[in-house]
């Protein structure tokens, strides 16, 4: 088997390049940005380690000896899955990693926006020391904190969080009612809007969910109420999101993710005084580094063994040869 990995930002490939050797798998590595540097560079490859690379059709039809794809991480927005599926290839991702580093990134980001240490932190640097130079702030353990999606991270996000707000409501139409923990209060989307102090996105980006948060349920929002984004960039229209900044309805917002990362150093979210920015790190720990990295490329190897991934997303027709 002959596989490539078709883009990575780790500081080197140690960890999956022991794991193929192990198991007689041949890999070649790239940095590909499009789907043309994914065929030029998949020449004789039966499978693709993905991280940001885009794979779709113009990939499946070029190379139609891959059969398998796995990503790194939970999301898996850059492989076009229905193409993948028309054209019999397995997909596969690693969706239980650092499920509680993404959480307590987010619980951390809300809690900073509530308690404005960014704030603090800004004026303290240009000379003001002074505790009420943020302006008014209100009490956490007074306000409700909203989770959309419940899935592993947001029930995760639910469970952390309940200690420290009075009230932790969400909304995931997908989740039946007896999956709700106790404590959670299920709510319609526009409830959630309405009635978070705190909005945290925990859902993946698709058909549904792009450009979720929009001019509309913005306007929905509490004022002095703010958003935290760890989940994809591209749930939430950032021109709408300044506007709502901009016009006082929201306090803050702190994003992980964007649509365009890095984003362009002249981009408006770059200059806002009221966004808190990190570097999609909210996965980030020593060990889930690792588990992420070992899941994904795990994958292609039970592919190879067994004939199907341990963590499917599409069932491909067939299994390795």
């Amino acid at each position: 088997m002959k596989i490539l990995i078709t883009d990575y930002d780790f500081p080197d490939l140690a960890l999956e390049q022991a794991l193929y050797q192990a198991a007689g798998v041949e890999v070649v590595t790239a940095q590909c940005r499009s789907e043309d540097d994914v065929i030029a560079a998949a020449d004789g490859c039966d499978g693709l380690l993905v991280q940001y690379a885009p794979v779709n059709s113009k990939v499946f039809a070029a190379c139609p000896q891959i059969r398998i794809v796995s990503r790194y991480g939970a999301g898996f927005d850059t492989i076009n899955t229905a193409d993948a599926k028309r054209h019999g290839v397995w997909v596969a991702n690693s969706p239980d990693y650092g499920v509680g580093e993404v959480a307590t990134h987010a619980l951390a980001m809300a809690l900073s926006l509530l308690r404005h240490l960014p704030w603090y932190d800004r004026d303290i640097r240009n000379g003001t020391w002074n505790f009420g130079s943020p302006g008014r702030m209100e009490r956490v353990s007074d306000m409700t904190l909203g989770i959309l999606g419940l899935g592993r991270i947001g029930k995760r996000m639910a469970h952390i969080g309940r200690n420290s707000f009075r009230r932790v409501i969400a909304c995931d139409p997908y989740i039946i009612d007896g999956d709700f923990p106790a404590y959670v209060e299920r709510v319609s989307q526009q409830e959630l809007f309405a009635q978070s102090d705190a909005l945290s996105l925990h859902v993946p980006l698709n058909d549904e969910t792009r450009n979720i948060v929009n001019a509309s349920m913005l306007s929905l929002m509490k004022p002095g109420s703010v958003l935290v984004n760890t989940a994809r960039g591209g749930l939430v229209r950032l021109d709408d999101l300044l506007a709502a900044l901009d016009a006082g309805r929201l306090d803050g917002a702190a994003l992980d993710v964007l649509p365009m990362e890095p984003p362009e150093m002249d981009a408006a979210i770059l200059r806002h005084p009221r966004i808190v920015l990190t570097p999609h790190a909210a996965f980030y720990s020593t060990l889930a580094e690792k588990e992420l990295r070992r899941k994904a490329a795990q994958n292609l190897v039970d592919w190879m063994r067994h004939g199907r991934p341990s963590y499917v997303v599409v069932e491909g027709q067939n299994g390795a040869s």
